[in-house]
């Protein structure tokens, strides 16, 4: 899981949360994108597929040894640093490339098991694999009724 959900700050934060969700949710071309991917200059990709949660991070052209993924309590912080050569007289026309330090912040769910946290960076794209506590697995659960009963499966 990787929403927070904050009780106290009412209807104001969860527009907040859905304003930043990104463009219009609807236009199959921007689903799912997101605000954080625009502002930090990583964009992440992640779904759950078996027992895993599986996250991936655009991250380009990254200085080599400069990549590092810190967990503090539910935290992940992806943290890389990319150096762009300035180009003496250049006219810049375009410059789209983000230099500097690049950082994506995810809040993972308590159903994270963060020791056996994986990872494998190719090609510009880090990827990571976010396992599931096996103590936080969905289990299905009888439901007894007045008799004591349980309900046919």
């Amino acid at each position: 899981m990787v929403l927070r959900f904050d009780p106290q700050g009412g209807m104001e934060a969860g527009a907040a949360a859905v304003m930043a969700m990104g463009p219009d949710l609807s236009d199959p071309l921007h689903a799912g994108e997101s605000r954080a991917a625009a502002e930090s200059g990583v964009a992440v990709d992640m779904y759950r597929e078996g027992d895993h949660y599986i996250l991936h991070a655009d991250l380009p052209g990254l200085d080599p040894g400069s990549l590092s993924l810190i967990v503090e309590g539910r935290l992940l912080t992806i943290r890389g640093h990319r150096t762009l050569r300035d180009f003496a007289g250049a006219k810049w026309l375009l410059r789209d490339r983000r230099r500097g330090l690049v950082e994506r912040q995810i809040l993972l769910g308590n159903d994270v098991l963060v020791s056996g946290i994986s990872t494998q960076y190719a090609c510009g794209v880090l990827n990571v694999m976010l396992p599931v506590d096996p103590s936080h697995r969905r289990r299905k659960i009888a439901v007894r009724y007045g008799s004591g009963e349980s309900a046919p499966s």
